[in-house]
This record gives structure tokens, C-alpha cells and sequence, in this order.
């Protein structure tokens, strides 16, 4: 479990989501934001007055919109808002299947989910991969900051250090390797076989390189753009073939999978069954690896075709789990170590420690200057040496009275964390020993503290002097 922080005073850290454990494909295959309409939906999230930054994560297992907010109840408000608009679906139908978290979990969630802990299959590399792509939309699009600078990239090493100090990857699976495990349960061997695989993605290409690990016949390629499939299929020592001619070549397929990004289906019922006429009766094994689905699920209602789209794939790498699972509690503890790391960054980047780190440094130099004078001044009396002591003090809250004012009117606005990064950066508290900037942290409250008292005192007194 993650510690509970002091959230006040600073913007707020939400993400809202969906995944394959909440949600079925059919809810799934809606929400998406593929890279074409990712600057726009950036643009549309940040220009919301409740949020700063913005990242939205979208696979075909998961839509997740991880945001800076100046209110978490707003900001999971704007978001949830700009899902069901953008979208076109029922906001509350669509909250039946959402997760949010706020502060903390957010960064235990973004961290379990790049280290594959969170995926159908745990220990799959292909999450780091996306997570970066999509960190990479924001930051081109400038819809994220300092926040989720650090955030993400925080994440990416954290992805790196379970991959390298755990084995949760090793005989690695995937979601395409998934579905080729599924072809060969029902196959019993892949060996002769012939396979077409539609697509030429990133997706295709590793269902491709599992498929001839197998040993397949022959693998067919076959996508919209030729030149791509001709890539693909040179390869594997594969064949590709036009897109129209994609039904004609299915009939001499045992296996067909399908990953591409049409927004509708490419694989109709009439489609295959019309196929079916020129295969003398072989069955036909259907693998729909989309979201949104490239495969009609009426499909499935033909005679010796089967078909499984991508929920079916959930249990076919069992047997894998259970070492797996073993892993994942080492990179557990890794993330653990990772969540609080970055939160300590996150408290470092509240107004009031940073004011107060501000004038407990202040105070130090302060302190120091005044002792060396003393020195060189000689023989002082304890009248004169309070004038200074007040004159100095005087001089230094006056100094930093501005500046920290308005560090604390940016609390909760969407620049606070940028003003307060620079006044950390412009102040060189984050250059020094940690255990220095502690002490001078201490000294300075212990400082404070011992105002408080003589003030009370003095009062009781009738005694109105005071720095």
C-alpha cells in the first residue's frame, strides 16, 4: 500500500480508465484514441480549466487518461466528461466500467502497468513500448509538464529495473504469442499449416516471427498497403498478397489473424462464407487479436469456423502464470521503492515546504554572516548585537516576503508546480546534501518555534519588542 500524503496546498495527480478487467471488448473497442486523434483529444483535455497536463493511454487492453488537476473531484469530473463526449457514449453507462485514482495510487497504478503487472499476460514487454508512445504524444503536443516529465519518465526506468533485476520475462509471452498458443492447442501442431496474417503492424509482425518459431508451412501477409505487407512477408521467407485479394488467398489459410486499425470490421460473415465454398470443407481458425475488432462475430455461427477475438485469449498462457507470479512479487518491492522515491519528489514540490526550505536556508546564511561579523566587530554588547540581529532579520523576511507570497497564491493553479520547481532550481535547494537541507529545515522550524515562545512571553510580560 502506498503512504497517505498531505495533499493540500498542491495540484492533484488522477487517472481515469478502463481495462480488460473491467470492461468487455464491446465497451472496450469504443473507447479508443489511436495516434490520429491524439493532438486533438490533448488539446481538448488541457483547455479544461481544472487540468494541467495530460496523457492518454490507449491499447487494446486499456484507455487510461492520466491528468494534473487543480481538483481531483473536478478533474475526474472533466475527464470522465470528455471520455463519454469524445466518444459518443453514455456517461453513465460508461461509468459502470471506469476506475479512477487519485494522488499515490496514480503513481502505483503507472508503474504496476509499465512493469506488466496490470497486463492480461504479466511480464509482456509491449506495454513499456506503448506507454511510451504515449507520453510522446503529450510531449509533443505540449499537454504535459514537470508533473508527468518526471512521472513518466520515472516509469520508463522503472520498467527497465523489473525487466532486468527480475525474470518476469522471461519465456516471454505476449498477446500475439497468446493466440498463437491457441492456434496450436487446436491444431495440435503448427507444422504444415499455412497462416495468413492480416495486418502488418507491430502486432502482425510478432504474431509472425511466433507463428514460423512453430514451424508453419508458409505464412501469407496480406494489408492495405502493399509495399508494408511485402516488408512483412520478406521476413519470414513469407508471401505477400494484394488486399483484394485477401478472400480468395483465405481459402488455402488453415489460420487467420487479424490486427489491424480499421475502425470497422474488415472481416464480414458473407465475406467467409463465401470463402468456405473453395475449401472443401477444412475448418477455418479465426483469431481477431483488434480493438475495435476487425472480425463480425457472426462469423462464429458458420459451419466448422471458429473464431475467438482477443478475451478469449485470457487463459491460455496459465500455464507461465504461476512462475510469473512469483516474479511479480520482486517487482513489487521494486515499485514500492519507485512510488515513494517519486512521491518524496512531489512533497519537495509543495508551497509550503519550499517556502519554508527557502527561508530555513536563508536563515543558515543569516546566521553564518552574523557570527563572522560578530567576530570582526569584537566586544559587543548584547543591546547591540540584538539591533543587528533584528536588523538582519528584518532585511531577510522583507526580501523574501514577495517571492513567497506569491509561491503560495500559485498553490492549486495549473503553473504552481512550475513556479514552485523554479524557485528550487533559482534557490539551489535541491543542490545540497539532503542531510544538510534537513537539518537546515529543523534548525529553522526549532528557530520558529522558539519565536513563538519568547513572543508569548513577552506578551505576558507587557513586552512589545520583537524581530
Amino acid at each position: 500500500m502506498c503512504p497517505q500524503r498531505d495533499e493540500a496546498n498542491q495540484m492533484q495527480l488522477i487517472v481515469v480508465g478502463l481495462s480488460h478487467k473491467t470492461a468487455p471488448i464491446e465497451v472496450r473497442e469504443k473507447l479508443t484514441f489511436p495516434s490520429a486523434r491524439q493532438a486533438e483529444s490533448l488539446a481538448g483535455l488541457c483547455g479544461n480549466e481544472h487540468i494541467a497536463e495530460a496523457v492518454i493511454l490507449s491499447t487494446c487492453n486499456r484507455t487510461e487518461i492520466y491528468a494534473v488537476c487543480t481538483s481531483a473531484e473536478d478533474g475526474v469530473d472533466a475527464v470522465v466528461g470528455f471520455t463519454a463526449g469524445s466518444c459518443e457514449v453514455d456517461r453513465g453507462k460508461l461509468q459502470t466500467y471506469l476506475y479512477t485514482y487519485q494522488g499515490a495510487e496514480v503513481v502505483e497504478h503507472l508503474f504496476r502497468v509499465v512493469a506488466s503487472l496490470d497486463s492480461m499476460v504479466v511480464g509482456e514487454a509491449q506495454i513499456l513500448h506503448q506507454v511510451k508512445e504515449a507520453y510522446s504524444h503529450s510531449f509533443e503536443n505540449k499537454a504535459c509538464g514537470q508533473a508527468f516529465n518526471k512521472l513518466f519518465r520515472q516509469s520508463f526506468e522503472v520498467g527497465k529495473r523489473v525487466r532486468t533485476e527480475t525474470e518476469i520475462g522471461e519465456n516471454a509471452v505476449s498477446v500475439s504469442y497468446a493466440a498463437v498458443e491457441l492456434a496450436r492447442k487446436v491444431f495440435d501442431s503448427l507444422q504444415g499449416r499455412s497462416v495468413l496474417v492480416l495486418g502488418a503492424g507491430k502486432m502482425s509482425e510478432l504474431t509472425a516471427r511466433h507463428l514460423v518459431s512453430q514451424g508453419v508451412k508458409s505464412v501469407l501477409v496480406a494489408n492495405r498497403t502493399y509495399e508494408r505487407a511485402e516488408e512483412l512477408a520478406a521476413r519470414f521467407d513469407g508471401e505477400a498478397i494484394h488486399y483484394d485479394e485477401l478472400f480468395t488467398r483465405m481459402r488455402d489459410a488453415d489460420i487467420v489473424i487479424s490486427s489491424t486499425a480499421a475502425q470497422q470490421h474488415v472481416i464480414t460473415r458473407d465475406a467467409v462464407a463465401a470463402t468456405l465454398k473453395g475449401r472443401g470443407g477444412r475448418p477455418l481458425f479465426l483469431i481477431d487479436i483488434a480493438v475495435p475488432r476487425d472480425i463480425d462475430p457472426a462469423v462464429n455461427d458458420l459451419s466448422n469456423v471458429f473464431l475467438y477475438d482477443i478475451d478469449d485469449l485470457n487463459g491460455v498462457v496459465e500455464s507461465n502464470l504461476e512462475e510469473r507470479m512469483r516474479e511479480a512479487h520482486l517487482a513489487e518491492a521494486i515499485i514500492d521503492e519507485e512510488v515513494s522515491s517519486f512521491l518524496d519528489w512531489l512533497d519537495s514540490m509543495e508551497v509550503v515546504p519550499t517556502v519554508a526550505a527557502i527561508r530555513a536556508k536563508a536563515e543558515v546564511i543569516r546566521g553564518a554572516e552574523m557570527e563572522k561579523a560578530f567576530k570582526r566587530l569584537g566586544n559587543m554588547s548584547e543591546a547591540d548585537r540584538k539591533t543587528i540581529d533584528a536588523l538582519t532579520c528584518a532585511i531577510v523576511n522583507k526580501l523574501l516576503h514577495g517571492p513567497t507570497a506569491r509561491l503560495k497564491a500559485s498553490a492549486g493553479t495549473k503553473e504552481g508546480i512550475g513556479y514552485v520547481e523554479s524557485a528550487r532550481y533559482l534557490y539551489g535547494l535541491d543542490d545540497v546534501d539532503p542531510r544538510t537541507h534537513k537539518a537546515a529545515l529543523r534548525n529553522f522550524i526549532n528557530l520558529k518555534a522558539r519565536e513563538v515562545i519568547k513572543d508569548a512571553k513577552r506578551k505576558e510580560m507587557g513586552d512589545s519588542i520583537g524581530c
